[in-house]
């Protein structure tokens, strides 16, 4: 089976020069359609400094959030697959090949890097403290969703885009709890789901923070087993259901309608 595939590289306030060599590898490697970078609120002269990139750089003068880029970059595909990989390159290029191997080759529709899976080669510069709140996380999720994986977080994923077309009505999260909801979903509306052991290096500079963004993971966690149930038409969470938050999609659908163009590049 030959496909095409589209990689999202969603980005805040990154380091040009490393985001350059990363994305020129991901081009070598993996000789995607089109590589888009999804830039949230760059610092003066950063979009200039990625023109020559074998990419297309849309910049946003605000900060979206993670699962918000990754959804707008999406949204603009019109490849067979959708990947996506994080701005800082912990995930290398040849092992982001093999997480979009399955859903390229058909045999899976969603797949996930994964830094926890046994098989996976993990160069760790993480806290103690750190690692200690992903495993907790990680034990946590296993036992609230529907997909039973070893790793949420990781930040390669890749997923056809008939199953996309499913998924992204679905999808509220607009920060990092976005990945864990995206799972949640996939795997509530029977996707088949392949976990990928990947090489990994823990890079410096990290935006997550781990206390706040670790309690609001696993707030989204919640949130995320309670979407897949109301996917499961789970009477319980049906009557929970208030139903007054707009999906990212109509999120970004009504801010295209309100700004006069684009900034891509």
């Amino acid at each position: 089976m030959s496909s095409s595939l589209g990689i999202v590289v969603p980005a805040f306030r990154p380091d040009a020069e490393r985001l350059g060599r990363y994305v020129r590898a991901l081009d070598e490697r993996l000789a995607p359609e089109t590589i888009r970078i999804e830039l949230d609120d760059p610092a003066p002269g950063v979009v200039d400094a990625l023109a020559d990139l074998p990419a297309t750089v849309h910049a946003v003068r605000r900060r979206r959030g993670k699962g918000a880029a990754v959804t707008a970059g999406f949204e603009a595909l019109s490849t067979d697959a959708y990947a996506f990989v994080d701005a800082d390159g912990a995930t290398p290029a040849d092992a982001v090949g093999e997480v979009v191997a399955p859903v390229l080759s058909g045999s899976a529709d969603v797949a996930a890097g994964s830094r926890r899976h046994p098989d996976a080669t993990v160069s760790d510069h993480q806290t103690v403290f750190r690692r200690l709140l992903g495993d907790g996380f990680a034990w946590l999720a296993r036992r609230l969703l529907d997909a039973t994986l070893y790793d949420y977080q990781c930040g390669a994923k890749a997923i056809t885009a008939d199953a996309w077309a499913g998924v992204r009505d679905h999808l509220y999260e607009p920060g990092f709890a976005w990945d864990i909801e995206f799972l949640a979903v996939a795997a509530a509306l029977d996707y088949r789901i392949a976990e990928v052991p990947v090489a990994w290096e823990d890079k410096p500079g990290s935006t997550v923070s781990p206390v706040r963004d670790t309690l609001d993971m696993a707030r989204g966690l919640f949130v995320a087993r309670h979407r897949a149930r109301l996917i499961r038409e789970d009477r319980l969470h049906r009557l929970l259901d208030r139903g007054e938050t707009a999906a990212l999609v109509a999120q970004e659908d009504r801010l295209d309608a309100e700004r006069p163009g684009g900034e891509s590049r």
